[in-house]
């Protein structure tokens, strides 16, 4: 089970249940984690009736929904509503995925929702991503090169150059992946984490990036990289069907051939 940052000496109580209307005949509960710092309670778990005949398919289609129509102060990230920005990446049935792209059907009962695990809370379902963001700003993820580019066109790439960058541009930083590393989980404050960790190799794979020396140099270490214990949890839960523990490894196989 997903353990979640509470506020100190808290813990989730039972919260308000909102009934559908007395003639809806398809009706689905969705239990919604819910805590506002402003108001200094408990978290709690707050249970909406929400009638699937007058509701979208997908779980951001309810909770949009919820907030409209039912509760105003919800609070949660999204944007897209297409599986391409990753705002709405949360944890629903126990596994972290994108609010967006997970169907109410594919769950069985009652649906549980919680922000992303292990992260401080912002506010209901909206976690605090600030140092997760700073580990990636710390890797410098863009193109890094001191030779000029061609006056009269791009940096080019061979066909078999570009297949390398396959399965790591598609990453849209929801970092579902790293919140369910119980690695991150232990050693956040210095292991870069599942994400981060495919952001770096998909510049060291790049054949335009020429700093692909320091890029491994910056890696090199015990927790930045190697806290990677190839638990898999990374590749399970995203939404995208990446899998960043196949990164993590070519980034160590490199940095093994590397120092022979």
């Amino acid at each position: 089970m997903a353990t979640f940052t509470l506020p100190k000496n808290s813990t989730i109580g039972t919260g308000q249940t909102y009934k559908a209307e007395a003639d809806a005949t398809n009706v689905r509960s969705f239990k919604i984690y819910r805590w506002d710092p402003d108001t200094g309670d408990n978290p709690r778990m707050d249970t909406y009736e929400i009638d699937l005949d007058k509701c979208g398919p997908m779980v951001l289609d309810a909770l949009i929904k919820i907030k409209n129509e039912v509760d105003t102060t919800l609070t949660f990230r999204r944007s897209c509503r297409e599986g391409i920005c990753g705002s709405c990446s949360m944890n629903i049935d126990g596994l972290n995925t994108l609010a967006c792209l997970k169907p109410i059907e594919d769950v069985l009962g009652e649906i549980r929702i919680n922000p992303l695990p292990h992260m401080p809370v912002v506010k209901d379902l909206v976690p605090d991503l600030s140092q997760i963001y700073a580990q990636l700003t710390s890797i410098q993820p863009w193109l890094k090169a001191d030779t000029a580019p061609p006056p009269d066109s791009e940096r080019l790439q061979s066909k078999e150059e570009r297949a390398k960058l396959d399965g790591l541009w598609e990453c849209i930083l929801c970092f579902c992946c790293t919140t369910a590393c119980p690695s991150y989980w232990w050693n956040g404050d210095r292991y870069l984490g599942p994400a981060v960790l495919l952001q770096a190799y998909r510049w060291i794979a790049d054949s335009r990036d020429e700093y692909t020396g320091e890029r491994l140099d910056q890696l090199q270490d015990p927790f930045r990289l190697y806290r990677c214990h190839t638990i898999m949890n990374c590749a399970r839960t995203c939404p995208k069907g990446l899998n960043p523990a196949e990164a993590i490894g070519h980034i160590k196989t490199l940095l093994v051939e590397r120092d022979r």
